[in-house]
């Protein structure tokens, strides 16, 4: 399994990217007619790989919920996901939110992009661009060149709960090649960390990764599709609204060619 690796100089890193998305937001928006900005965003998807028992991780959290507030890069809809792994578990910190499946996921990337190993924080987007997950600079390049690329259209039909499982159901144009990916996420407005390297402070995470299945491409026809909501069904995550993300990737590549998303109250 792959070694977590801290990155130096992230309270610097962290003041940058903060100053860096004030001025690109401001640039950015001033040269887009304001009456043209909605009707051109493209859907981008944007995985964080994160941990609780990572202290070169909140910034890069930080980083994600102000994407996700404040949409920053016209012509882009940036839909996140936070996806936290396991490998830090034995760290001296067991990660509540972190998943096998995302773990998996990660060391797909890694095989794709060549890298030497996993990392805590790591952004990818889109599929097709990673850097470490507080870079602004390499986070706005990102989404600005994954909304000049068209995607295909992708719906969400028919979802609801059903006794601890979510029902929906996905139309949208099939490519040969290709797999569906269902995500159910939450946020986390509160979570203390006790030990490790976050000993003592208060983590706030949005777009939490609880559940992830995988579908053929065969599955955008409009039939029934069931994803278990896992720990979203237990009591200490019954509230909130719960975000149903549906994206298409290519199964060679790993190139997301379509994206959307749903918020499912209970």
């Amino acid at each position: 399994m792959a070694s977590p690796f801290a990155f130096p100089n992230r309270q610097l890193i962290s003041a940058f990217f903060s100053l860096l998305l004030v001025t690109s937001s401001i640039v950015g928006t001033s040269q887009i007619p304001q009456s043209n900005k909605i009707d051109q965003r493209v859907p981008v998807l944007v995985e964080l790989f994160t941990s609780e028992g990572c202290s070169d991780c909140p910034p890069a959290d930080a980083l994600l919920a102000e994407l996700d507030s404040k949409q920053f890069v016209p012509g882009a809809e940036a839909i996140v996901l936070s996806e936290h792994v396991t490998y830090w578990d034995h760290q001296g910190w067991r990660d509540p939110f972190s998943l096998e499946s995302v773990t998996q996921r990660q060391e797909e990337y890694v095989r794709r992009f060549a890298l030497d190993s996993a990392y805590t924080p790591q952004m990818v987007v889109d599929g097709t661009s990673q850097f470490v997950g507080s870079n602004g600079r390499a986070l706005l390049a990102a989404l600005n060149k994954a909304a000049a690329k068209p995607k295909t259209d992708l719906s969400i039909e028919n979802a609801h709960w059903d006794q601890g499982t979510v029902h929906f159901t996905i139309r949208g144009e099939k490519a040969n090649g290709t797999r569906l990916f269902a995500v159910l996420a939450s946020n986390a407005t509160h979570s203390e960390v006790a030990r490790g390297e976050n000993a003592g402070r208060t983590l706030h995470h949005i777009a939490v990764v609880r559940a992830l299945k995988v579908f053929s491409n065969d599955a955008i026809d409009g039939r029934p599709l069931v994803v278990p909501a896992g720990p979203l069904a237990q009591a200490n995550e019954a509230n909130g609204p719960v975000r149903l993300v549906v994206f298409l990737a290519d199964s060679g590549s790993g190139q997301v060619r379509a994206a959307t998303e749903q918020v499912l109250s209970r």
